[in-house]
């Protein structure tokens, strides 16, 4: 990405990533690493109101000239990619919608230049992690062995499909376990089900990337009962789908395009899947008349673990001991008695 800003012209990076890919986290970084005063972070999706309310909000804090013109809205995207490209300045920009963000920049000036939020590496997720000790010291269960503790981290990786809002979670949540002193300071799976019971941090941020995105489409009623239809069994063809939903295919070819366009669902070969699994276990979980138990946490937990989990580190070789011979008495003659 700073290659694209160095670059003469610079290019204009867009960093495309759902909930909790680490865009913002990214950003910010950016902004310490390049200095708040010659720099400036906008959070567009929390300030954008109305257009003149919008351009009070950021020049009130910008260190930079701002012009304001408003000679129509209804190209607004449009004009707003061209001044940027026009733009002698630098720029990254960022957006959760991914497929909105590729159509929009679909023919726009190869100044952009699109990059995916990678998802974290196993070494990556070993430093959120940090050492698995306490103020206290080491507790029993924590793993000292660095096979071990690379399985710990294979695990929350694979559970957390790589998404460094939910690694830092499971993370979180696994230094209090250890903090509080009980077992299972290294039990992934119960930290999993503790952040995604009803005020659990997971099911929390879960709960806001569902109803941010479903409001941001149309036929809200209509694309829970999709969500709902593919929270049951994955997979499933526009036919198949539009039979549950009863409705007919054309007006559910519909729904299912309004779902892909805020990436809440993706289609494969025709079948269509949840883009984000834990969104899926949420669902299962959270979109019924009651509150789920503790046995509903533990069913669907490990329901959606199992089939994740990392092959566990082999155990060493046993030692195998040395016979032992009984010596004959005396001095050591080479011969050996045996019994």
């Amino acid at each position: 990405m700073t290659a694209a800003l160095d670059a003469s012209p610079s290019r204009i990076p867009v960093l495309l990533g759902g909930c909790g890919s680490g865009r913002t986290t990214l950003l910010r970084q950016l902004r310490d690493r390049i200095g708040r005063t010659s720099v400036q972070h906008i959070d567009v999706e929390r300030t954008a109101t109305t257009p003149e309310r919008f351009l009070r909000a950021v020049t009130a804090v910008s260190p930079f000239p701002v012009a304001e013109s408003f000679p129509g809205l209804r190209r607004v995207l449009h004009d707003c990619l061209d001044g940027l490209s026009a733009s002698g300045n630098r720029f990254v920009l960022t957006s959760r919608y991914v497929a909105r963000a590729l159509r929009l920049l679909r023919d726009r000036t190869s100044r952009f230049e699109v990059i995916d939020m990678p998802a974290l590496s196993i070494e990556d997720t070993l430093d959120i992690l940090g050492p698995l000790t306490t103020p206290a010291g080491p507790p029993s269960d924590v793993p000292q062995d660095p096979q071990e503790a690379d399985y710990l981290a294979r695990t929350v990786n694979a559970l957390a499909d790589g998404r460094p809002a939910y690694v830092r979670a499971l993370a979180d949540e696994l230094a209090t376990m250890r903090e509080h002193g009980g077992a299972g300071g290294t039990d992934a799976i119960s930290a999993l089900a503790a952040l995604l019971a009803t005020d659990g941090r997971l099911a929390k941020l879960c709960s806001f990337c569902y109803e941010l995105r479903l409001h941001r489409a149309r036929g809200y009623g209509a694309l829970k009962a999709i969500l709902e239809i593919l929270a049951e069994e994955e997979g499933l063809t526009l036919t198949e789908i539009s039979q549950r939903l009863q409705r007919t295919p054309g007006s559910t070819k519909d729904y299912l395009s309004w779902l892909e366009d805020v990436d809440l669902v993706a289609a494969r070969q025709k079948r269509y899947s949840f883009s984000d699994p834990m969104l899926r276990v949420w669902v299962r979980l959270h979109c019924r008349p009651s509150a789920p138990n503790d046995d509903d946490l533990a069913r669907e937990v490990h329901r959606y673990a199992l089939p994740r989990l990392p092959q566990p580190p082999e155990a060493p070789p046993a030692r195998k001991e040395e016979p032992a011979f009984a010596m004959a008495g005396g001095p050591p003659s080479g011969i050996i008695e045996i019994d």
